[in-house]
């Protein structure tokens, strides 16, 4: 998987289009991510209690990672990641625009 938890992203389709966000979480067999921010979804909470109110809880739903984007701190447009693998055996990710390394 090429894109990680604390990763700047953009939505490049669905109605969500256009918009960045940070990825919060990632569920790895599902190859979905949530992202700060993206694909709000409605939750209607019960009162449970007596003096409790119900609610409606706004919160992000997961997104799959193909609808995601990267974007390239060094260079600040989307990219496709790269893998290069250094002299010490090391794997790093790098910006397929303007090749620099993606710091993890």
């Amino acid at each position: 998987m090429r894109i990680r938890k604390g990763d700047t992203v953009l939505m490049i389709s669905g109605d969500e289009k256009g918009k960045r966000g940070k990825i919060l979480k990632l569920f790895a067999k599902e190859k979905k991510a949530i992202v700060e921010g993206i694909n709000f979804i409605h939750r209607h909470s019960k009162a449970r209690r007596s003096g409790e109110q119900s609610r409606i809880i706004e919160k992000e739903a997961p997104v799959h990672l193909s609808n995601l984007s990267l974007i390239c701190p060094k260079c600040g447009k989307h990219t496709k990641v790269g893998v290069k693998i250094l002299k010490d055996k090391r794997k790093v990710r790098i910006c397929k625009r303007c090749e620099e390394m993606i710091e993890d």
